[in-house]
């Protein structure tokens, strides 16, 4: 079986775990918390294990993998059904695009160490770093909702009518921008996917609230 590192609230661990359970593929996971102690990614132990000391890690017959979009590519090449990619090379880049929209845009500013980093090294205020992230997930979602509007046919997901790549990434922008009281009233379209997501056993079982080291 494979392993997954991960921390219940990681948007990256999160979309692995979407990826996972779309599958249909059995793991087991080892919780990594990212605050407790300092961080038990800090820890030689898991540095070890990741030298970023960061989750998740994915670890499968000897293979060690990071960062979580080339994780469930990996699952997307050694278990090609149900697939999270669509088969036209158009098409493919396309929702790898809106996944980046959010993987590489949105989320690497607005991750737990950057948030740290605003209130412990440069001592901004808790509202200060609130408002920092509010920001920038206005800011990316503005983009990304007028990607979907504009959309010649737009499905249930993000893209057509069954879920990619993208939505694994889509849904726990969307978890943690609500935990920061983003108002998601300006991104009809952002919610009525994520809600439709939200329908499937695979989006609610690997939301952070039924992971075992949830708090």
């Amino acid at each position: 079986m494979s392993t997954l590192y991960s921390y219940f609230r990681s948007s990256a661990a999160y979309r692995v775990r979407i990826a996972l359970n779309l599958k249909g593929l059995a793991y087991e996971t080892v919780p990594v918390h990212l605050v407790r102690d300092g961080g038990e990614q800090r820890k030689p132990a898991y540095r070890a294990l990741n030298v970023n000391g960061l989750v998740p890690t994915f670890v499968e017959d000897g293979v060690n993998l990071h960062q979580s979009l080339a994780i469930i590519e990996y699952l997307e090449e050694i278990h090609p059904t149900p697939a999270l990619l669509p088969a036209d090379p158009v098409a493919r880049a396309q929702v790898r695009a809106l996944a980046l929209d959010i993987a590489a845009d949105i989320h690497p500013i607005d991750n737990l160490r950057v948030l740290r980093y605003l209130k412990h090294d440069l001592g901004v205020t808790d509202a200060q770093k609130d408002a920092w992230y509010v920001h920038w997930v206005m800011e990316g979602f503005t983009s990304l909702e007028a990607r979907l509007a504009a959309q010649s046919s737009p499905g249930r997901f993000t893209f057509g009518d069954t879920p990619t790549l993208a939505d694994c990434c889509l849904v726990p922008q969307v978890y943690n921008a609500n935990r920061f009281r983003v108002d998601m009233t300006p991104f009809p379209r952002i919610a009525a996917v994520t809600a439709h997501c939200l329908t499937l056993d695979a989006f609610r079982r690997a939301a952070p609230e039924a992971q075992p080291d949830a708090e």
